[in-house]
């Protein structure tokens, strides 16, 4: 987690995103990149069909995307005393840059130079942050993605659920979580009965991260009459967890397809911080 991509956007989740990624940053002393990000006229449509959210339209240029952008990134940034960047090995720090990242499509290609992605959670809302970065996020980068609600976190990575269901982007979700398991103080691998896919059992997969220096604590539950997102985000409010690690996942190239039920229930209604990835 040494170095961080933030793609800046006004809208409401955006004070939370940054501080979500200066908390990662300070933990992993890590070297944050902000770029504005432009979509471009195509990225915009009235409605995500799948998910029925509001995509807003844009009516700012793009001198003005990129100015107030930037200065909401480096008065974060100079508020919270990070230093700017400096040649050399990845610290604590900052940088903006001027990016040629007209459309969101910029977000997977460049996104491949980082270790995380930090972009806010999508919502209904014309201020709310749009879906279209996040996909490009998850499906072309290549790298985990940190979705922040619009709630500003406290603390993070203290207290994490691994929403275990057996799946290889469950796996593969949760290998780019093992620096920030080894550094939490508490770590549950949660599997959900009726949530699961062929593949291995959270106590099997409690084990593997016990032979990485990790203390986990394996827990199964029943679906009851919840949904397995239900079930997943409701355990995380009860047991006060500050991060979630889920995996993206898919049955189909298809848009309409790619967010399977627990995938879409958090993404739409998580209210803490998820990593994600596909």
């Amino acid at each position: 987690m040494k170095t961080i991509l933030i793609p800046l956007e006004d809208h409401a989740a955006m004070p939370a995103v940054l501080e979500a990624a200066r908390l990662i940053a300070e933990a992993f002393d890590s070297y944050m990149e902000g770029f504005a990000l432009h979509p471009a006229p195509a990225d915009f449509v009235a409605v995500d069909p799948l998910s029925s959210l509001t995509i807003p339209a844009s009516h700012e240029s793009d001198e003005e995307i990129e100015r107030i952008a930037q200065r909401l990134f480096e008065t974060f940034m100079r508020e919270h005393a990070v230093p700017a960047a400096a040649p050399g090995s990845a610290a604590y720090s900052y940088r903006w840059v001027r990016a040629n990242a007209f459309g969101d499509a910029f977000i997977g290609s460049h996104g491949r130079l980082f270790d995380l992605i930090a972009l806010g959670r999508p919502g209904r809302e014309q201020d709310d942050p749009r879906m279209a970065p996040l996909e490009a996020a998850l499906f072309d980068s290549g790298r985990p993605v940190l979705i922040v609600p619009e709630t500003m976190p406290k603390v993070i990575g203290r207290n994490v659920l691994v929403a275990w269901n057996g799946s290889t982007e469950q796996t593969r979700t949760t290998a780019f979580a093992l620096p920030v398991l080894r550094k939490a103080a508490q770590v549950t691998v949660l599997s959900v009965e009726g949530g699961m896919t062929p593949g291995p059992t959270g106590e099997a997969f409690a084990h593997y991260l016990r032979l990485n220096g990790i203390a986990v604590t394996p827990i199964t539950v029943g679906l009851g009459k919840r949904t397995t997102g239900e079930v997943i985000l409701d355990y995380a409010r009860t047991q006060g967890c500050d991060l979630l690690v889920k995996g993206a996942y898919t049955q189909s190239r298809l848009r309409q397809m790619v967010f399977g039920g627990a995938t879409r229930h958090i993404l739409a209604t998580a209210t803490l911080p998820v990593l994600m990835a596909h």
